[in-house]
């Protein structure tokens, strides 16, 4: 559904798009879209292509508080690696697209090389650390293609969760997809030093 003006009085009116019209923004029509409609998660492809996402269910919404909870605690003891960041941030990658992952993070050493320009609305950088995780509306498929532009563009270790099927894909640079059946937990590795995640509460 779009949102046009209707009238110089601001009324506007609701327009219902079949999901075979697609619509292409540039990126600065993309930040006026996202600065007018904060409750909305939008993602923009390499092409242009505008992506609205739902808003996620309980369950998902519950599964992502405990990934970015456990995320924000080994980030307070570890500020000086980096910063943090939850799924409402979006990023700029250098392919063009916009993503807004479920959960990230990004080594301070990459920050502090950005330009002031380059941390506007959207940081221009790809995180170095990526989480997506599956709701029951997702397509894994969709979700996989994600996650290989995230490497693509630069993200070091990501890991694609997917709750219904008690699965994790990892994903990194120059490596296949290590894929791990019911895990009990994950490691950040070398990118995310210490960085344990506990999938208990992820499962349900």
């Amino acid at each position: 559904m779009v949102q046009i003006p209707a009238s110089p009085e601001n009324q506007t009116l609701l327009i219902e798009l079949p999901s075979s019209i697609r619509l292409y923004v540039t990126q600065e029509q993309f930040a006026a879209l996202s600065i007018a409609n904060r409750d909305m998660k939008l993602e923009r492809t390499a092409q242009g292509e505008l992506i609205v996402n739902p808003p996620t269910g309980w369950e998902t919404g519950e599964r992502n508080r405990s990934i970015t909870g456990q995320l924000d605690r080994w980030y307070e003891e570890n500020e000086d690696l980096g910063k943090a960041f939850d799924s409402s941030t979006g990023f700029i990658l250098p392919n063009g697209a916009t993503r807004s992952p479920d959960a990230s993070w990004v080594s301070q050493k990459r920050w502090d090389a950005l330009r002031t320009e380059q941390k506007g609305t959207f940081a221009n950088i790809c995180p170095d650390f990526v989480v997506e995780l599956r709701s029951s509306s997702d397509r894994v498929e969709s979700l996989q293609a994600k996650m290989r532009e995230y490497i693509d563009n630069g993200t070091r270790l990501g890991w694609l969760l997917d709750p219904q099927q008690r699965r994790v894909e990892i994903y990194r640079p120059g490596l296949a997809v290590e894929v791990l059946e019911n895990p009990d937990s994950l490691s950040g590795e070398e990118v995310l030093p210490g960085f344990v995640l506990s999938l208990r509460r992820v499962w349900g």
